[in-house]
């Protein structure tokens, strides 16, 4: 388990794991008073939290199965990622898909953050690329099995 530093400026608990196989915590809204997203509205949430990620490591924030499902609720840049040396408050940019309001209140939990190893990379140009299989292949070249 690794160690991240929290900075909960807001008045929800700290994000925590609801069972001990899960990949992510659940992030509450942090707000003064209840949002309404009218259908295909936008909006960026605060939670409160700030967050520092140890190097090689990334927050990706993910909607929530259940709101996406019962409220057609989604985070619309998913995942959205926060990077290691970012400072500022963990914000989630919620859209609704259905055809009615939405109320986001107060501690309501609006998305899950996993936090995940990553590698950076480094390119090396060259004029092909080796062959495989499966080639230039993509988008449903696999058809429906």
């Amino acid at each position: 388990m690794i160690e991240v530093k929290i900075v909960n400026t807001g008045s929800q608990p700290l994000p925590a794991y609801a069972t001990p196989q899960s990949a992510g915590l659940d992030l509450r809204a942090n707000i003064d008073s209840p949002i309404v997203l009218h259908p295909m509205e936008r909006r960026l949430v605060p939670t409160g939290l700030r967050i520092a990620l140890p190097a090689g490591y990334e927050a990706q924030i993910r909607p929530r199965s259940g709101l996406a499902l019962k409220h057609g609720i989604t985070v619309l840049n998913t995942p959205g990622t926060v990077d290691a040396d970012y400072r500022g408050e963990v914000m989630v940019l919620l859209i609704n898909f259905s055809t009615e309001d939405f109320i986001i209140n107060d501690g309501e939990r609006i998305a899950q953050m996993v936090i995940a190893r990553h590698e950076q990379v480094s390119f090396a140009q060259v004029e092909e690329l080796d062959v495989t299989e499966r080639g230039e292949g993509g988008y449903g070249h696999t058809g429906v099995k």
